[in-house]
């Protein structure tokens, strides 16, 4: 029987992290399914979901310890539930404006209070290509409960854009891309 682990790294971003983790899930037979990874203010940050025979978790759970020692990370193992998706539609959300505090505060209390799960979030801030002036820019993928007037949402969200005096779009989210097939024979890169 297979297990899902969860797992949440933190710690002083180098090169090499992610290939002791992937070596370290391999040499326990794990298979690596899923990952976010970030590095954030010279900090490495990530999560990742492993499946793993029963009978090894334990071991890998006792690797990953020896990795948080050696490789000074912080990691939290937590045992996943595999789920089926909730019912309801995905929507798409992308923000763009003027960075000030409290963007992501006003936004997800409005998602909030309609029921709207956050499946995944992603923010930066940049500099504006002609001001230079700091852009705050969101895009998440949103999970609407099942019933939900997706029109609510939107004049909701719309609202808050005006006051916010940022631009939004909410609009059905697309279907992730197939990973392609390898080619048969790997391509060799030539140098010019």
């Amino acid at each position: 029987m297979r297990r899902s682990l969860v797992l949440t790294l933190l710690g002083p971003d180098r090169p090499g992290l992610v290939e002791a983790m992937a070596a370290l899930i391999a040499r326990h037979g794990g298979n690596w399914l899923e990952s976010r990874m970030a590095s954030l203010a010279g900090e490495f940050a990530g999560i990742l979901r492993v499946e793993v025979d029963e009978d090894s978790a334990a071991a890998l759970e006792s690797a990953l310890r020896s990795l948080e020692a050696d490789q000074g990370l912080a990691i939290l193992v937590k045992g996943g539930r595999v789920m089926e998706r909730p019912p309801g539609r995905l929507l798409a959300l992308e923000l763009v404006g003027t960075d000030r505090p409290g963007i992501v505060r006003e936004v997800s209390q409005a998602l909030a209070a309609k029921g709207v799960n956050v499946e995944e979030l992603e923010t930066e801030c940049t500099s504006a290509p002609m001001t230079g002036e700091t852009l705050f820019r969101a895009r998440a993928l949103l999970r609407l409960p099942r019933g939900a007037a997706e029109e609510e949402l939107q004049a909701s969200i719309e609202a808050i854009a005006e006051d916010l005096m940022v631009d939004v779009t909410l609009e059905p989210a697309r279907a992730p891309a197939p990973v392609a097939d390898p080619p048969a024979r790997p391509s060799r890169l030539r140098r010019a």
